[in-house]
């Protein structure tokens, strides 16, 4: 069934050649590619991301990065027509990304990613845009029998957001991600001391951040063969920091210090639900102002606007935030930047 979300586009307009910002050029919609549409305004927005690619000399040929990387240069420029991605549509359809099949963005961006590591050939390069996104973490795994820990290192793309009642705001669902949860019953892990399956400890504590922090609001559940998708209300800040967040014991032995002050970025939107719906994303840009591109159409908006994604209603709902790291100095920067 095809993710189109019905609306009426009589206030849309283009903006204006004078007054559009790098990285605003629409999108066309081919199929069910709003999808793909929605992250690469996010990727357009992630300036890092757009260097690396840009400084980049390819030797690859009908490669996902390179695709990226003509898209994404294509998209800075200040035409008015929307930016031509047929042929980044098509390499994904090659790699069994399929442009007339529903998707799911964070699945898609992870996907890239991999992509890029995988079939750029320059693995340096490779390896340095996966640390833009790299949240490096300690796995724990402690018996509550012997007191033996476990531990080893892992690291995702993209962190998990676990939506609850009882969690409505983006800071409640981080402290619960690393949280650690008690495995009793069924649920018990093999202890190498105890020699048999004990009552556990398991969880992850943070090592370090990336300078691109992603956070994927869970918001379709399945169970018993059927998906639904959560409205529920999810607050998130426009700047965000971790280290306020986090308790020490959220924390690993091996924890790198850092700047853990970040502000959000983007925001790919969800309208409709599990099994009829359409993406959007809210991007913003190094003018500092807020954006909003649905495919072709790209204009500017306040921040409230972008908080109507909280949820809480069967409308337009936040589905995955991208922060990027700022360091304190700047802070004030993007504050008195920001258009209300």
């Amino acid at each position: 069934m095809a993710r189109r979300f019905s609306m009426f586009y009589g206030s849309w307009s283009l903006l204006p050649i004078g007054s559009r910002s790098q990285g605003l050029r629409g999108l066309l919609n081919y199929g069910l590619s709003c999808c793909v549409n929605a992250l690469l305004q996010s990727f357009s927005a992630t300036w890092e991301l757009v260097d690396l690619l840009e400084g980049w000399n390819p030797v690859d040929k009908e490669s996902v990065p390179l695709y990226l990387r003509k898209v994404l240069l294509a998209m800075q420029s200040d035409q008015s027509q929307p930016a031509p991605h047929k042929d980044f549509l098509h390499c994904l359809d090659r790699n069994y990304i399929r442009n007339h099949v529903q998707q799911d963005a964070d699945e898609v961006f992870l996907s890239i990613l991999n992509l890029i590591q995988q079939q750029m050939s320059d693995k340096a390069l490779a390896q340095e845009i996966h640390s833009l996104y790299k949240v490096t973490m300690e796995t724990y795994l402690q018996c509550l029998e012997c007191k033996y820990i476990e531990t080893g290192t892992s690291f995702l793309l993209s962190l998990p957001m676990h939506i609850r009642e009882s969690h409505d705001s983006l800071e409640d669902c981080i402290r619960f991600f690393f949280e650690l949860q008690e495995l009793r019953d069924g649920d018990k892990c093999y202890c190498e001391r105890c020699g048999e399956k004990t009552p556990s400890k398991q969880g992850f504590k943070l090592i370090s951040l990336p300078p691109v922090l992603c956070l994927h609001l869970k918001r379709f559940r399945h169970s018993h063969g059927y998906t639904r998708k959560l409205h529920l209300k999810v607050t998130f800040p426009e700047t965000l920091n971790i280290s306020e967040i986090l308790t020490a014991g959220a924390l690993s032995e091996r924890y790198v210090q850092s700047d853990s002050q970040y502000s959000l970025c983007a925001v790919i939107v969800h309208s409709g639900d599990a099994m009829f719906g359409h993406y959007t994303a809210y991007v913003r840009h190094k003018d500092q102002s807020w954006y909003y591109a649905n495919d072709r159409y790209v204009r500017q908006v306040s921040w409230k606007e972008v908080q109507n994604t909280y949820g809480g209603s069967l409308r337009e709902t936040a589905y995955m935030l991208l922060y990027r790291r700022t360091p304190e100095g700047k802070q004030q920067e993007w504050s008195s930047g920001r258009r209300s």
